[in-house]
């Protein structure tokens, strides 16, 4: 016998238990379906979350490397053992936690892989769910990669669980996943390590600007890390004691980890969507603006959909997912759409690079007129402080004196960013915010942002 609910929901990650709280105070009758024994999520149990444990160490690592003779007589040294230690004591207790609110908040909770049956109902190993509205918010895995010897790499989960670093580590792709991973290796590792990341494409990080991304690729370089681009992998095998990579043109690169950092694609396939009559992609679910699928009765969120993989991203989408089913409920009519207009970006490098709106690249390619304020290898005291060279920034403002984009590269770029992109969502003309950033407490990353609003000011 099928169990019935208002709302169904698929997966415990962010998303997932965003719509669930949200729904569930509505007193809406709620089942959610998560195929591990840990629920929880990506971002708790092994990325957004669980990496920060890494990127503080790293940046501590960093900021005394960097202060060396300046101030610091000696650097840090690093524990990988204990940092993942530390990792696994907060990761430990989210499944608990998880389990421990959705009971509070009246959720069933369902431990399985769930499969359309029709379109409103799920199966759940043997137990059917049927539903008036089903969300799926299954998330991402890594993407399967053509290469011969491919099941030699550890995915970014297996990197974390590592009980230390080797001397020598390969990434595969130029993305987030690489570039995070890369800098905690070169701050926690070994003395001496060599790290390389490795690009199919022309450029590592394509949705970044491509001027701030040379700016990134020198610091990385820097750091110890080596960056090849247009790499073309034939194979990966055993060699004696280590890896060996090979490319199509012959070069070859022994290591002893390769790790896969190529992306990731829907975590959907068991779900049988056809049957429920939900069109899908490469990229994800497809959705319109109200995250509703192309069954009227499903909605979908987070990673799993053809949108921007970002654990805030996610949240904001059950959000409005979780508006509009509560509207249905009551008035059998969709109100609330997102808008990707101003999603912020942040790379866990050291520096960090953070971004929101468009590319300079972007702009040119669009014919979009822009005025710039642009500055790389900043001097200013705040960075001297810290022996940081290749801080830099860039911000690109339009014809009605408002953000298109913002690009930083900073120890604190999370903190500068978080301003600019609300300036952005709130429509604040930049002149307006260079006066208004006056009052910035004084001498910090903040207060340097009147410095780089100023060619705006008028």
């Amino acid at each position: 016998m099928s169990k019935t609910y208002d709302v169904i929901i698929v997966g415990s990650g962010t998303a997932g238990q965003t719509i669930a709280s949200k729904l569930a105070e509505n007193h809406l009758k709620i089942a959610l379906v998560e195929q591990s024994n840990r629920p929880g999520g990506t971002c708790a149990l092994r990325g957004c979350q669980a990496k920060k444990w890494f990127y503080e160490g790293a940046e501590t690592i960093a900021r005394t490397r960097h202060l060396a003779g300046t101030g610091i007589e000696k650097t840090a040294v690093a524990s990988w053992l204990q940092l993942k230690n530390a990792k696994n004591e907060f990761t430990r207790q989210v499944p608990e936690r998880t389990r421990k609110g959705l009971e509070k908040a009246g959720i069933d909770l369902f431990h399985g892989k769930a499969t359309f049956q029709n379109d409103q109902t799920l199966t759940v190993g043997s137990q059917a769910l049927t539903a008036s509205w089903i969300v799926l918010a299954t998330g991402a895995k890594p993407m399967p990669l053509p290469i011969d010897g491919a099941q030699q790499m550890i995915d970014s989960t297996a990197f974390l669980e590592l009980e230390k670093l080797p001397q020598r580590v390969i990434f595969i792709g130029g993305g987030f996943v690489s570039f995070e991973f890369a800098h905690f290796a070169a701050q926690l590792g070994p003395a001496k390590s060599q790290i390389t990341i490795l690009e199919a494409g022309p450029r590592p990080l394509g949705p970044f600007d491509s001027e701030m991304v040379d700016l990134i690729l020198k610091a990385s370089g820097d750091e110890g890390i080596n960056i090849h681009c247009e790499v073309d992998i034939a194979s990966i095998e055993s060699a004696d004691t280590a890896l060996r990579i090979t490319l199509k043109d012959g070069a070859q690169f022994d290591t002893d980890l390769v790790v896969h950092g190529a992306g990731r694609e829907p975590d959907i396939a068991d779900l049988n969507l056809a049957r429920a009559g939900i069109d899908y992609e490469k990229q994800g679910i497809l959705v319109n603006a109200q995250m509703q699928t192309t069954n009227p009765r499903v909605f979908a969120v987070g990673d799993c959909v053809a949108s921007v993989q970002l654990a805030r991203v996610a949240d904001y989408e059950a959000q409005v997912a979780a508006a509009n089913i509560r509207h249905l409920a009551t008035n059998h009519s969709l109100l609330s759409i997102v808008d990707y207009t101003v999603v912020p970006s942040l790379l866990f490098t050291y520096p960090q690079y953070a971004m929101v709106g468009a590319t300079e690249d972007e702009l040119i390619k669009k014919n979009v007129a822009y005025k710039k304020s642009f500055a790389k290898n900043l001097s200013w005291p705040t960075y001297q402080r810290l022996g940081m060279k290749n801080a830099g920034y860039k911000l690109l403002m339009g014809e009605n004196g408002l953000l298109l984009g913002a690009h930083i590269l900073s120890d604190n770029a999370s903190g500068l960013l978080n301003t600019l992109s609300l300036a952005m969502a709130n429509t604040i003309p930049m002149a307006d915010l260079y006066h208004q950033s006056v009052l910035a407490p004084y001498p910090s990353r903040e207060s340097d942002l009147h410095y780089m609003l100023k060619p705006f000011a008028s």
